[in-house]
């Protein structure tokens, strides 16, 4: 039995807890929660950015998208965007932690030139990338022209313009995740692989039968916050192509802008960010389940 004295100790722990965590829980309510509340409501509307002629249109937003070939185009760019950059940065990723593992100032200096991109603004380094492979006055362009190799004009490619955003939204993040597959890998003791050493193990037989399973937990955390992020693609996207040539480099949350802040239609704005939301859960949450199988059969 718990005395008094231990009873007053455990409601103590418990109010500094939440102390703690109010600040949080006031941020995550006031800019999450509510936003999210609203944006279904809002869905259900038709007004434009300055509450003028609100009318209640019920599902009429949603019926609306179905018959929206922009909507399924901006769709389907989104998931190719997603489909292509999740493997390629989680595959690369693992390799340069794993090739970074070492503790050395050597390493230290690697690492924090593949981590310098994650911290500067993604808008920086959209225009950055747009000034470098600019057709017409790119450092890059140049360069290759010098050496007798003829690139296309990139950014006005309907072929090349999704790809280019792929290849920068690589560069962006690579050094993050690459951060937290070296934190999981520093997680795995070395006894590990020394004893796969005196059985006779190779170097892919460790990476596949102990590096693999035991850093499962740290892929699914990688793999599920990727694809989140990549159905939310905006600022690269924004700033280097408009969503151009031809729509071909058009997403969702860019759709969502152009609709609200362009079109001032805010109604069909916050119906195609909820199908968003939606389609973004339909993804994560059967992945998540997938890895999280995957992670107890191998462990």
């Amino acid at each position: 039995m718990i005395n008094s004295k231990g009873k007053k100790y455990f409601v103590k722990q418990r109010r500094a807890g939440v102390l703690f965590i109010l600040p949080s829980m006031l941020i995550f309510i006031i800019f999450v929660f509510v936003p999210l509340i609203m944006s279904f409501i809002y869905s259900t509307q038709t007004f434009n950015m300055m509450f003028n002629n609100v009318k209640f249109v019920g599902a009429s937003n949603y019926i609306k998208l179905i018959c929206d070939s922009r909507f399924w185009n901006a769709l389907k760019n989104t998931v190719f965007y997603t489909v292509c950059i999740v493997p390629l940065q989680v595959i690369l990723a693992l390799f340069a932690g794993i090739a970074l593992k070492k503790q050395s100032r050597f390493t230290a200096f690697v690492r924090s030139i593949y981590f310098l991109p994650a911290i500067v603004s993604m808008t920086i380094i959209a225009i950055t990338w747009s000034f470098l492979i600019n057709n017409d006055y790119g450092i890059y362009m140049y360069f290759f022209r010098r050496i007798g190799i003829n690139i296309p004009n990139l950014l006005n490619s309907t072929t090349w313009a999704m790809p280019t955003m792929i290849v920068i939204g690589i560069w962006k993040n690579l050094g993050f995740k690459m951060i937290i597959i070296i934190a999981g890998l520093e997680g795995i003791s070395d006894t590990y692989y020394e004893v796969a050493i005196l059985d006779g193990a190779g170097k892919m037989d460790k990476f596949r039968y102990i590096t693999v399973p035991m850093l499962m937990p740290t892929l699914t955390f990688v793999v599920v916050d990727s694809v989140i992020s990549s159905f939310q693609v905006f600022d690269q996207v924004y700033v280097v192509t408009k969503g151009g040539p031809l729509f071909t480099t058009e997403t969702l949350v860019q759709y969502v802008y152009s609709n609200a802040f362009e079109k001032s239609n805010m109604g069909y704005a916050s119906a195609i960010a909820v199908s968003l939301l939606m389609i973004t859960l339909l993804s994560s949450i059967p992945l998540f389940k997938i890895m999280k199988k995957n992670e107890n059969e191998l462990s």
